[in-house]
């Protein structure tokens, strides 16, 4: 395909670390090294996370209008307590904003953390008072168990639905010690944590009562396309505790909106049929290799409606139906 500007409208999975030196000097567990920051014993080298023109670079080439940026998983440090958990957000989200500013075709997605939905809700409310309405987060509570479907999160949805704010949900990590090998926690687990969100927010009827929440599963909804059809046949055969009324899981799921990162055309036709072909957003996972980094070479494999609705179609229908036209221009 000829790339030719706008090509691909907007871009929902990218990531950028906006901490500096000085900034996490004296945090816990966070450290500076030569030229990059180190979290809980995680080095984070890739220079390009931290430079927001070579972002705009990567854009130019593969002629991406906009892109949404969210700061990677290795800063969601689940471990910390809540009280932590405010004071590195609040560090991560103005960080954020502060790092992209003046580069208008990148837009801020602000990191609620999950792991304490009181200090998630406080997140969101900040943001939202400030006019904010993209959100990143991640899709699970291992450690601590914690469920999307639990009422904890019912303030923090009731703000997101009423500021109509669109929410990625990406996988941080899973404790089964059966993934430690072959990097199939990463390769695995994300895709598994990303079912789990879905199947307890399908199921618990959350997507269904807070309809003007744009829910967005990252890496094609992980596992959870595969899996729909048996959640609802059990639904279907009254197993119990599977239904509580409402939509089915077949149903509801064409509700979220998915990123297009799946890595085969055959999987992402499976997904696309699932949620819905118009459900389909362009991501990257910039800068990230199990990402998309030279995304024509996946487009290009797809069938002709499909990429434009990933490419045009769909991502200028999100925009417009969620009124999103003076953060997304």
């Amino acid at each position: 395909m000829p790339i030719t500007i706008n090509n691909i409208r907007l871009d929902v999975h990218a990531h950028m670390i906006p901490l500096t030196q000085s900034q996490v000097f004296g945090v816990a567990g966070v450290k500076w090294g030569d030229g990059h920051v180190n979290v809980d014993g995680a080095p984070l080298k890739k220079r390009e996370l931290y430079q927001p023109s070579m972002l705009i670079d990567w854009m130019d080439k593969n002629a991406v209008a906009q892109t949404w940026v969210s700061v990677p998983p290795t800063l969601y440090r689940e471990q910390l307590n809540e009280e932590q958990a405010i004071a590195w957000t609040t560090l991560l989200n103005d960080s954020l904003v502060s790092k992209i500013d003046g580069f208008n075709r990148l837009k801020p997605m602000f990191h609620l953390p999950m792991y304490h939905p009181t200090a998630a809700h406080q997140a969101a409310n900040n943001a939202i008072a400030k006019g904010h309405r993209l959100f990143a987060m991640p899709a699970g509570d291992s450690r601590r168990g914690r469920m999307l479907s639990d009422p904890d999160y019912a303030p923090l949805w009731r703000s997101l639905d009423k500021a109509r704010a669109f929410l990625m949900l990406h996988p941080a990590g899973a404790c089964d010690t059966r993934l430690s090998r072959f990097s199939l926690t990463n390769l695995l687990g994300g895709p598994t944590e990303t079912a789990i969100a879905a199947a307890h927010l399908t199921m618990s009827g959350v997507l269904e009562q807070y309809a003007g929440i744009t829910f967005c599963l990252a890496h094609g909804g992980g596992s959870f396309a595969a899996v729909a059809g048996r959640l609802q046949r059990g639904q279907d055969t009254d197993r119990k505790g599977t239904y509580l009324g409402g939509e089915k899981v077949r149903t509801a799921m064409k509700r979220f909106c998915v990123d297009c990162i799946t890595h085969s055309p055959e999987t992402l036709s499976l997904v696309a049929s699932e949620f819905g072909p118009d459900r389909v957003l362009f991501g990257s996972d910039w800068p990230f290799e199990m990402g998309l980094p030279e995304p024509y070479e996946f487009l290009n494999e797809l069938e002709p409606d499909l990429q434009e609705g990933i490419m045009k179609v769909n991502p200028q229908y999100l925009i417009e139906s969620m009124g999103l036209g003076g953060i997304a221009s």
